[in-house]
């Protein structure tokens, strides 16, 4: 295998052929668009965008001369994945065993991220963590660092370097957390604004507003949260909502005056378009509503809410409210940074909950969905002319059991669902980013 940085200037003009597959549209909403597949498909990427994509016969034209054809036939191609909830400094602790989310932070989340002051070691994980994510065709994701500016410094850097789309923020946390973790309402913000002004922009990095969860910001602290959002307008608002059913207590009983744990944020102006949050287990119908009336996303992350025993989230609940919902891998009480792996995750809970996802819906939650719900909808997650190139190459004969199940697919959506359920990073054969293969298998 081999991992590759982005080259300097705009990539060379290059072209895949494969079996093209994209979603272009909601398969949630009201006229779910079709999933869109080019069997014998070509794709062009000149100056890191889409610049062309059709059946090969239509568009080989449209190959600039000497560019590179790479050839994936019998391989699918499809936009490359988006995880809209992660923790990069959490690398290091994936497969800690531990209880429920309270404990998960004592014993292992903060020990770890103290950590993250030291820029050799932010960066070290951050390499870590890029060549595993891009191992599994994630393009794109949406991270927590820790309260450190050192860490979101380590972590963007790493994405310049490597030239991929990625969102991150520094954790606000001013209480309820050991001493060396702690900011003030204060530094916390005059930190994230001075990291916003370096790196929002910056190559393709974005910056999200982060404080961890409400229960470990005060008041003031929200409140800044929210100044820091109404005067940096194409920033994120990152941050966990109703993960745990203790945490949902600790909430009540930290902020009485509030109706509810979204009320919590939504008294700060911490609700809205640009806002993500994490979970949303046990959310009441009237939240729901409210995220939906916002436009609020739901980042979906059924191998940590399983791992941790925080609970079932409802997808079909989620969905007939209007409730935009993507996946997280949330890394790392998650246990795999594949979003493969995830897919199977989300469709195993969703059945329990009476929905039944076909491959459409899984792989619009990881591609599509992902990119809406990060504000990215017009940039990344479908295979369209002008969008950037950031693509996943994923191989049907990754294994010998999978290339024995695939062979018996009748659909490209029995492939896929093939795909989703027994496929893991193992699967990706290449990954492109801005049009050029940062991640080769073989």
């Amino acid at each position: 295998m081999s991992f590759a940085p982005a080259p300097e200037g705009h990539a060379p003009a290059r072209a895949i052929r494969g079996h093209l597959v994209t979603i272009t549209g909601d398969p949630f909403g009201p006229n779910p668009a079709a999933l869109v597949e080019h069997p014998d498909g070509l794709l062009v990427m000149q100056d890191g965008l889409i610049a062309a994509v059709g059946p090969y016969a239509e568009t080989a034209h449209r190959i600039p001369p000497g560019a590179t054809v790479d050839d994936h036939r019998g391989r699918i191609v499809s936009a490359g994945f988006v995880d809209a909830h992660t923790h990069y400094p959490q690398t290091g602790i994936v497969g800690a065993h531990g209880a429920q989310l309270i404990d998960w932070l004592e014993n292992f989340t903060f020990p770890a991220e103290l950590a993250f002051t030291d820029p050799d070691h932010a960066a070290a994980v951050a390499r870590v963590f890029f060549d595993t994510i891009l191992r599994a065709g994630t393009t794109t994701a949406l991270s927590f660092g820790t309260s450190s500016p050192v860490s979101v410094d380590a972590f963007f850097a790493e994405s310049l370097r490597r030239g991929t789309r990625m969102v991150a923020g520094k954790v606000l946390m001013d209480r309820n957390a050991p001493a060396g973790l702690l900011d003030t309402a204060d530094a916390g913000a005059a930190e994230s604004a001075e990291l916003i002004a370096r790196w929002h922009g910056t190559g393709r990095n974005g910056y999200a507003v982060t404080p961890r969860f409400a229960p470990t910001s005060t008041r003031a602290q929200l409140d800044a949260a929210g100044e820091l959002l109404r005067a940096h307008p194409g920033v994120l608002l990152h941050t966990h909502l109703c993960e745990n059913d203790a945490e949902l207590a600790w909430v009540r009983e930290l902020f009485p005056e509030a109706h509810g744990y979204l009320d919590v944020y939504d008294r700060a102006g911490l609700v809205g378009e640009r806002s993500v949050f994490a979970h949303g287990i046990h959310l009441r119908t009237d939240e729901r509503a409210r995220l939906a009336d916002a436009g609020a996303a739901i980042a979906h992350c059924p191998s940590s809410n399983l791992f941790l025993g925080s609970g079932l989230f409802s997808l079909r609940r989620a969905a007939d409210a209007g409730v935009r919902v993507a996946l997280g891998t949330d890394i790392g009480a998650g246990t795999s940074f594949s979003l493969l792996r995830t897919m199977a995750s989300a469709y195993e809970v969703a059945h329990l909950d009476g929905l039944s996802l076909g491959a459409a819906e899984l792989l619009y939650l990881a591609t599509l969905g992902g990119a809406r719900a990060l504000g990215l909808g017009d940039r990344i997650g479908s295979l369209e002319v002008g969008k950037e190139a950031d693509l996943v190459v994923l191989d049907p004969a990754a294994t010998e059991l999978l290339a024995f199940r695939s062979a018996r697919a009748s659909s490209v959506e029995e492939l896929l669902f093939v795909l989703a359920t027994l496929g893991d990073d193992r699967t990706t054969a290449a990954t492109y980013v801005a049009g050029h293969p940062a991640y080769l298998r073989d």
